[in-house]
Protein backbone atom coordinates (compact mmCIF):
# COMPACT_ATOMS: atom_id res chain seq x y z
CA UNK A 1 0.00 0.00 0.00
CA UNK A 2 1.48 3.34 -1.06
CA UNK A 3 0.37 5.52 1.83
CA UNK A 4 2.12 8.62 0.51
CA UNK A 5 0.06 8.51 -2.70
CA UNK A 6 -3.14 7.99 -0.70
CA UNK A 7 -2.10 10.89 1.55
CA UNK A 8 -1.56 13.16 -1.48
CA UNK A 9 -5.02 12.31 -2.81
CA UNK A 10 -6.60 12.86 0.61
CA UNK A 11 -4.94 16.27 1.04
CA UNK A 12 -6.02 17.38 -2.42
CA UNK A 13 -9.63 16.40 -1.71
CA UNK A 14 -9.56 18.08 1.71
CA UNK A 15 -8.27 21.28 0.09
CA UNK A 16 -11.05 21.18 -2.51
CA UNK A 17 -13.64 20.53 0.21
CA UNK A 18 -12.28 23.49 2.17
CA UNK A 19 -12.79 25.72 -0.87
CA UNK A 20 -16.38 24.52 -1.17
CA UNK A 21 -17.03 25.31 2.51
CA UNK A 22 -15.49 28.77 2.24
CA UNK A 23 -17.65 29.46 -0.81
CA UNK A 24 -20.71 28.76 1.37
CA UNK A 25 -19.86 31.42 3.97
CA UNK A 26 -21.93 34.20 2.38
CA UNK A 27 -24.91 31.89 2.01
CA UNK A 28 -24.59 30.86 5.64
CA UNK A 29 -24.48 34.48 6.82
CA UNK A 30 -27.56 35.30 4.77
CA UNK A 31 -29.58 32.31 5.95
CA UNK A 32 -28.98 33.12 9.62
CA UNK A 33 -31.64 35.83 9.36
CA UNK A 34 -34.25 33.25 8.35
CA UNK A 35 -36.29 30.94 10.51
CA UNK A 36 -34.28 27.73 10.09
CA UNK A 37 -30.52 28.14 9.64
CA UNK A 38 -29.88 24.43 10.15
CA UNK A 39 -31.13 23.30 6.75
CA UNK A 40 -28.32 24.90 4.80
CA UNK A 41 -25.65 23.70 7.18
CA UNK A 42 -27.04 20.18 7.02
CA UNK A 43 -26.93 20.40 3.23
CA UNK A 44 -23.30 21.54 3.31
CA UNK A 45 -22.36 18.67 5.62
CA UNK A 46 -24.03 16.21 3.29
CA UNK A 47 -22.59 17.74 0.15
CA UNK A 48 -19.04 17.65 1.50
CA UNK A 49 -19.34 14.04 2.63
CA UNK A 50 -20.78 13.04 -0.73
CA UNK A 51 -17.91 14.87 -2.43
CA UNK A 52 -15.38 12.79 -0.47
CA UNK A 53 -17.24 9.56 -1.13
CA UNK A 54 -17.37 10.23 -4.86
CA UNK A 55 -13.61 10.89 -4.96
CA UNK A 56 -12.72 7.84 -2.86
CA UNK A 57 -15.00 5.46 -4.75
CA UNK A 58 -13.61 6.70 -8.05
CA UNK A 59 -9.93 6.15 -7.14
CA UNK A 60 -10.13 3.45 -4.45
CA UNK A 61 -13.26 1.37 -5.16
CA UNK A 62 -12.18 -1.41 -2.77
CA UNK A 63 -11.85 0.88 0.23
CA UNK A 64 -14.71 1.27 2.68
CA UNK A 65 -16.00 4.53 4.16
CA UNK A 66 -17.41 5.50 7.56
CA UNK A 67 -18.92 8.99 7.51
CA UNK A 68 -20.91 11.10 9.94
CA UNK A 69 -23.75 11.81 7.52
CA UNK A 70 -24.30 8.11 6.77
CA UNK A 71 -23.54 8.07 3.04
CA UNK A 72 -20.69 5.56 3.44
CA UNK A 73 -20.80 1.90 4.38
CA UNK A 74 -22.39 0.06 7.29
CA UNK A 75 -19.37 -1.26 9.17
CA UNK A 76 -19.13 -3.97 11.81
CA UNK A 77 -15.33 -4.13 11.65
CA UNK A 78 -12.32 -2.17 10.42
CA UNK A 79 -10.90 -4.92 8.22
CA UNK A 80 -9.08 -3.72 5.13
CA UNK A 81 -8.75 -0.01 4.35
CA UNK A 82 -11.38 2.27 5.89
CA UNK A 83 -11.74 6.02 5.46
CA UNK A 84 -13.34 7.75 8.48
CA UNK A 85 -14.72 11.18 7.65
CA UNK A 86 -16.34 14.12 9.43
CA UNK A 87 -17.10 16.72 6.75
CA UNK A 88 -17.59 19.53 9.28
CA UNK A 89 -16.61 18.92 12.88
CA UNK A 90 -17.96 21.77 14.99
CA UNK A 91 -21.17 22.45 13.07
CA UNK A 92 -22.55 24.83 15.71
CA UNK A 93 -19.38 26.91 15.47
CA UNK A 94 -19.68 26.84 11.68
CA UNK A 95 -23.22 28.26 11.93
CA UNK A 96 -22.53 30.90 14.56
CA UNK A 97 -18.86 31.83 14.04
CA UNK A 98 -17.62 30.55 10.67
CA UNK A 99 -14.49 29.49 12.52
CA UNK A 100 -13.50 26.87 15.12
CA UNK A 101 -14.61 24.02 12.87
CA UNK A 102 -12.61 21.53 10.82
CA UNK A 103 -12.66 18.81 8.20
CA UNK A 104 -11.49 15.55 9.79
CA UNK A 105 -10.35 12.64 7.63
CA UNK A 106 -8.54 9.46 8.62
CA UNK A 107 -7.50 6.30 6.80
CA UNK A 108 -7.17 3.08 8.81
CA UNK A 109 -5.94 -0.34 7.76
CA UNK A 110 -7.15 -3.31 9.80
CA UNK A 111 -7.90 -0.99 12.71
CA UNK A 112 -4.53 0.78 12.68
CA UNK A 113 -4.42 4.50 11.90
CA UNK A 114 -2.28 5.15 8.83
CA UNK A 115 -3.23 8.71 7.83
CA UNK A 116 -4.75 11.55 9.86
CA UNK A 117 -5.72 14.91 8.34
CA UNK A 118 -7.49 17.77 10.12
CA UNK A 119 -8.06 21.01 8.23
CA UNK A 120 -8.86 24.22 10.09
CA UNK A 121 -10.64 25.76 7.12
CA UNK A 122 -11.00 29.31 8.46
CA UNK A 123 -7.31 29.64 9.36
CA UNK A 124 -5.84 27.61 6.51
CA UNK A 125 -4.05 25.27 8.92
CA UNK A 126 -3.65 21.69 7.70
CA UNK A 127 -2.61 19.21 10.39
CA UNK A 128 -1.47 15.88 8.97
CA UNK A 129 0.40 12.71 9.77
CA UNK A 130 1.32 9.44 8.14
CA UNK A 131 2.02 6.65 10.60
CA UNK A 132 5.76 6.53 11.25
CA UNK A 133 6.51 9.67 9.20
CA UNK A 134 5.96 12.44 11.76
CA UNK A 135 3.16 14.98 12.18
CA UNK A 136 2.97 18.41 10.59
CA UNK A 137 1.06 21.68 10.58
CA UNK A 138 1.19 22.75 6.93
CA UNK A 139 4.89 22.29 6.09
CA UNK A 140 6.20 22.60 9.66
CA UNK A 141 7.00 19.37 11.49
CA UNK A 142 5.57 19.24 15.00
CA UNK A 143 7.90 18.26 17.85
CA UNK A 144 7.22 15.25 20.04
CA UNK A 145 5.06 15.98 23.05
CA UNK A 146 6.85 16.46 26.37
CA UNK A 147 5.64 15.53 29.83
CA UNK A 148 3.54 18.01 31.77
CA UNK A 149 2.08 18.11 35.28
CA UNK A 150 -1.53 19.02 36.03
CA UNK A 151 -0.47 22.30 37.67
CA UNK A 152 1.31 23.33 34.47
CA UNK A 153 -1.54 22.30 32.18
CA UNK A 154 -4.33 23.92 30.24
CA UNK A 155 -7.10 21.37 29.79
CA UNK A 156 -9.76 21.51 27.09
CA UNK A 157 -13.04 20.63 28.80
CA UNK A 158 -16.68 21.56 28.37
CA UNK A 159 -18.07 23.31 31.47
CA UNK A 160 -20.99 20.86 31.43
CA UNK A 161 -18.78 18.22 33.05
CA UNK A 162 -18.13 20.24 36.21
CA UNK A 163 -21.88 20.52 36.78
CA UNK A 164 -24.23 17.73 37.75
CA UNK A 165 -24.87 15.59 34.67
CA UNK A 166 -25.89 12.07 33.60
CA UNK A 167 -22.55 10.91 32.17
CA UNK A 168 -19.94 11.35 34.89
CA UNK A 169 -19.72 12.24 38.56
CA UNK A 170 -18.82 15.92 38.27
CA UNK A 171 -17.13 15.71 41.67
CA UNK A 172 -14.32 13.76 39.98
CA UNK A 173 -13.65 16.57 37.52
CA UNK A 174 -13.82 19.56 39.90
CA UNK A 175 -10.46 18.85 41.61
CA UNK A 176 -8.79 18.47 38.20
CA UNK A 177 -10.15 21.83 37.05
CA UNK A 178 -9.14 23.44 40.35
CA UNK A 179 -5.59 22.08 40.11
CA UNK A 180 -4.99 22.88 36.44
CA UNK A 181 -3.49 26.15 35.27
CA UNK A 182 -6.60 26.78 33.19
CA UNK A 183 -9.38 25.30 31.06
CA UNK A 184 -10.66 26.01 27.56
CA UNK A 185 -13.57 24.85 25.41
CA UNK A 186 -13.64 25.17 21.62
CA UNK A 187 -16.61 23.02 20.62
CA UNK A 188 -14.78 20.86 18.10
CA UNK A 189 -13.10 17.59 19.02
CA UNK A 190 -10.88 17.59 15.93
CA UNK A 191 -9.34 20.98 16.69
CA UNK A 192 -9.10 20.33 20.41
CA UNK A 193 -7.07 17.21 19.61
CA UNK A 194 -4.69 19.07 17.31
CA UNK A 195 -4.37 21.80 19.93
CA UNK A 196 -2.94 19.09 22.17
CA UNK A 197 -0.65 18.11 19.29
CA UNK A 198 0.65 21.68 18.97
CA UNK A 199 0.89 22.36 22.71
CA UNK A 200 -1.85 25.00 22.69
CA UNK A 201 -3.54 22.85 25.32
CA UNK A 202 -2.11 19.90 27.23
CA UNK A 203 -5.11 17.58 27.51
CA UNK A 204 -8.63 17.23 26.16
CA UNK A 205 -11.51 15.46 27.87
CA UNK A 206 -14.93 14.64 26.42
CA UNK A 207 -17.66 12.28 27.57
CA UNK A 208 -19.18 11.02 24.32
CA UNK A 209 -17.74 11.27 20.84
CA UNK A 210 -18.16 9.36 17.59
CA UNK A 211 -15.37 7.64 15.64
CA UNK A 212 -15.29 10.36 12.95
CA UNK A 213 -14.73 12.98 15.66
CA UNK A 214 -11.50 11.40 16.87
CA UNK A 215 -10.02 9.02 14.28
CA UNK A 216 -7.82 11.56 12.48
CA UNK A 217 -6.71 13.30 15.67
CA UNK A 218 -5.69 9.99 17.19
CA UNK A 219 -3.25 9.33 14.33
CA UNK A 220 -1.67 12.78 14.75
CA UNK A 221 -1.48 12.64 18.56
CA UNK A 222 0.01 9.15 18.71
CA UNK A 223 2.59 10.06 16.07
CA UNK A 224 3.85 12.70 18.54
CA UNK A 225 3.96 10.39 21.55
CA UNK A 226 0.68 11.54 23.08
CA UNK A 227 -1.89 9.13 24.47
CA UNK A 228 -5.47 8.59 23.28
CA UNK A 229 -7.91 6.47 25.32
CA UNK A 230 -11.36 6.61 26.80
CA UNK A 231 -11.79 7.80 30.38
CA UNK A 232 -11.25 4.26 31.64
CA UNK A 233 -7.82 4.25 30.06
CA UNK A 234 -8.87 1.74 27.38
CA UNK A 235 -8.08 1.99 23.67
CA UNK A 236 -10.79 3.31 21.36
CA UNK A 237 -12.26 0.89 18.83
CA UNK A 238 -13.35 3.54 16.27
CA UNK A 239 -16.61 1.73 15.62
CA UNK A 240 -18.66 3.02 18.55
CA UNK A 241 -19.23 6.17 20.57
CA UNK A 242 -17.01 6.53 23.61
CA UNK A 243 -15.54 8.98 26.08
CA UNK A 244 -12.14 10.49 25.31
CA UNK A 245 -8.98 11.51 27.11
CA UNK A 246 -6.17 12.90 24.98
CA UNK A 247 -3.07 14.10 26.80
CA UNK A 248 0.66 14.47 26.84
CA UNK A 249 2.64 11.56 28.28
CA UNK A 250 2.72 11.49 32.07
CA UNK A 251 -0.23 13.85 32.29
CA UNK A 252 -2.55 11.23 30.83
CA UNK A 253 -1.59 8.65 33.45
CA UNK A 254 -1.91 11.21 36.25
CA UNK A 255 -5.43 12.24 35.21
CA UNK A 256 -6.58 8.61 34.97
CA UNK A 257 -5.02 7.54 38.27
CA UNK A 258 -5.46 10.56 40.52
CA UNK A 259 -8.62 12.22 39.24
CA UNK A 260 -10.70 9.67 37.35
CA UNK A 261 -9.89 6.95 39.93
CA UNK A 262 -8.83 4.53 37.18
CA UNK A 263 -12.24 4.36 35.62
CA UNK A 264 -14.40 4.15 38.74
CA UNK A 265 -17.07 6.45 37.38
Amino acid sequence: MDWEIIDLHAKQWVSEAGDKIRDSFNKTLNIQTKSNPNDLVTNIDKEIEQFFIHKIREVYPNHRILGEEGFGDELSNLDGVVWIIDPIDGTMNFIHQQRNFAISLAVYENGIGKIGIIYDVAHGELYHAINGKGAFMNDTQLPSLSKRTVKESIIALNATWVMENQRIDHNLIIPLVREARGTRSYGTAALEMVFVATGRVDAYISMRLSPWDVAAGAVIIEELGGIVTNLRGKKLDFLSNDSLLVAKPGLHQTIIKDYLKEGQW
